[in-house]
C-alpha cells in the first residue's frame, strides 16, 4: 500500500501513458504504470491491431515490459486509466480478465500483495484494489509449486 503522493504519482504515469494508445479500431485508451521496489515506474499502454485478438492491453504491455527487465519479482503496485478517446467522459477502468490473470503472476512471483489503483482519466475517482478483489479463487504459480523464488 502507497501513500497518497505516490498512488497520484503512479497514476499520472498511468495517464501520461494512456496518451501513447494505439486504438484506432476501439477508440478507447488505456495506461498502464508499474512501481518497482526500488520505485522505478514502468509503464504501458493499448495496442491494438486489425485482426483485434492480436491487441495488447495496457497492463500487459507494462508487465511484459518489467519482465524482459528482470524485475517480475519487484512489482509493488499497479495503475490503469482509461476511458474514450477525446470523448471528455470520466471513465472507472478496471482489468480485463487476461490483465488480472497476469497481476496474479505478477503478485504470486513477487511474494506480495500488489496495490491496484483503477482511475479515472482525472484522477477524480480511483478504486483501491488487490488482485484478490479483482480475481478471487485465483489459480497461478503456487498451483503449480513455483513460488517468489522459483523462475522454473
Amino acid at each position: 500500500m502507497q501513500d497518497e503522493q505516490q498512488v497520484g504519482q503512479l497514476i499520472a504515469a498511468a495517464r501520461a501513458a494512456m496518451a501513447n494508445a494505439h486504438a484506432p479500431y476501439s477508440r478507447f485508451a488505456v495506461g498502464a504504470a508499474v512501481r518497482l521496489t526500488d520505485g522505478s515506474i514502468v509503464t504501458g499502454c493499448n495496442f491494438e491491431n486489425a485482426s483485434y485478438g492480436l491487441s495488447l492491453c495496457a497492463e500487459t504491455v507494462a508487465l511484459a515490459t518489467v519482465n524482459a527487465q528482470g524485475r517480475f519479482a519487484d512489482v509493488t503496485d499497479i495503475a490503469v486509466v482509461g476511458g474514450a478517446m477525446n470523448a471528455g467522459e470520466e471513465a472507472l477502468v478496471t482489468p480485463c480478465g487476461r490483465c488480472r490473470q497476469i497481476m496474479n503472476e505478477a503478485e504470486q512471483m513477487a511474494g506480495r500483495t500488489l496495490g491496484i489503483y483503477c482511475a479515472t482519466p482525472s484522477g477524480d475517482r480511483i478504486l483501491d484494489l488487490t488482485v484478490a478483489d479483482l480475481l478471487p479463487h485465483a489459480f497461478g504459480p503456487a498451483d503449480l509449486g513455483i513460488g517468489p523464488t522459483t523462475k522454473s
